[in-house]
């Protein structure tokens, strides 16, 4: 069966498993693995099942701009690539009703010794166009991407925003009826990352079908028309954008019971976080934040492991990293730590937070999200009162100031 009129994309049934490692320990270092086999010669890898993907099927029609949303771990990166050909599912099917470009992540879909004008001409051919189809888009692609300069320049010299400028514009540019987005743009700056919600739209407007990944839910509800809303690898809702995006923040308290279980968090396992606390329950905006961590010892582990703390928006987005590399603090597994982590000069908008800590050496150690959540309260830093307008744009607020003096008058010297 082919896809029916209308339909630019149709999956039924579609599944994705891999074979994990059960066991625990992975060592990192020759040294781990010949200390690891000594204390343990008999000890073997024990293997299960892990479904990436399990029974997911639906059918999009053509025009429509699907936002694909979800936690960490759904399945929503696993779900383009199977649809752009980069993996095999296990089982299931997958029908399309043209040609797909895509792009899902740096360092994907070009040669790296090519130059940016080769790889036009690469892409293009892979994804079946002749030198006269991309010669006629050339012109665009160049000029969108802005990256002219270094056109006959081996994209490997690219820095990450120049290779995803001109990676987007040709998956935009040339000729396919279907086009794959993983959130990639967040690498580019912020006119670039507008200008290319800009040219989806145009893209979906002109009959072609948009699949846009990502967690920055204010890019989803400005392109989108539809949402899929995936949790561990299954297809919970699909619909309009605001109930995927209902869905997805109602996950948050649903999935930070689960973790409070540490076997149930990912994570070697080597050595968790036991407990993570907050100085209060709600903040005022200015308001420094103290977080506390309780962490396991495990006197076999060899070297020193840092904590990484994210403090996330309702939406899931990473409002701000703080790593303890950062600031030249490192842990010593022998004994148990407790930790403070005091968030300064950090001015929140109000509306509820929550705090992932990842413990880490050379991998995840432990991954505790939602372990902790906030408050902050609806109250203005600012000595003047403006109204909400003054406040709505940005993802945090400033401790900023102005200074104005008059100016010179028209002609004079």
């Amino acid at each position: 069966m082919s896809p029916a009129a209308g339909r630019a994309v149709v999956v039924a049934g579609l599944g994705k498993s891999y074979r994990v490692g059960r066991r625990g320990f992975r060592p990192n270092t020759v040294v781990e693995a010949a200390t690891e086999r000594l204390r343990h010669p008999l000890r073997r890898t024990v293997y299960e099942e892990f479904r990436a993907l399990d029974d997911v099927s639906f059918e999009v029609p053509w025009g429509e701009a699907v936002g694909i949303v979800g936690r960490n771990g759904a399945g929503k990166s696993t779900l383009l690539k199977l649809l752009t050909r980069i993996t095999a599912p296990t089982r299931g099917r997958i029908e399309l009703s043209g040609r797909i470009g895509s792009l899902l992540e740096v360092g994907t879909g070009f040669h790296p010794e090519l130059t940016g004008r080769e790889n036009i001409f690469l892409s293009g051919s892979l994804l079946g166009m002749n030198r006269g189809e991309i010669r006629r888009q050339f012109d665009s692609i160049v000029d969108f991407s802005g990256v002219e300069k270094f056109l006959d320049t081996p994209v490997k010299r690219y820095s990450s925003g120049m290779y995803v400028r001109l990676a987007f514009s040709v998956a935009a540019h040339l000729e396919t009826e279907i086009l794959a987005i993983d959130e990639v743009l967040a690498v580019g700056d912020a006119e670039f990352q507008n200008k290319s919600l800009a040219k989806m739209r145009d893209v979906a407007k002109d009959g072609r079908t948009v699949l846009y990944v990502s967690h920055q839910m204010q890019t989803v509800t400005a392109l989108c028309t539809s949402a899929l809303y995936l949790e561990r690898g299954r297809l919970e809702y699909y619909g309009g954008v605001d109930g995927a995006l209902e869905r997805y923040r109602a996950s948050f308290a649903t999935f930070a019971a689960t973790q409070a279980v540490a076997s149930r968090r990912a994570g070697t396992g080597e050595l968790r976080a036991r407990a993570v606390r907050l100085s209060e329950d709600s903040y005022e905006p200015a308001e420094d934040k103290l977080i506390e961590i309780d962490l396991d010892a495990n006197p076999e582990m060899v070297g020193q492991y840092f904590v990484s703390v994210h403090v996330n928006d309702e939406n899931g987005v990473t409002v701000v990293q703080c790593d303890s590399r950062n600031v030249g603090v490192w842990l010593d597994p022998a004994s148990a730590q407790s930790v403070t982590l005091s968030v300064t000069n950090l001015w929140l908008k109000p509306g509820r937070y929550t705090v992932d800590v990842y413990v880490c050496k050379t991998g995840i150690l432990d991954s505790w999200e939602g372990a902790a959540a906030f408050e902050v309260i609806p109250v203005s830093p600012y000595p003047e009162l403006a109204g909400d307008e003054a406040l709505a744009a940005g993802m945090v607020l400033s401790d900023f100031s102005y200074q104005a003096v008059p100016a010179p008058a028209v002609g004079a010297p």
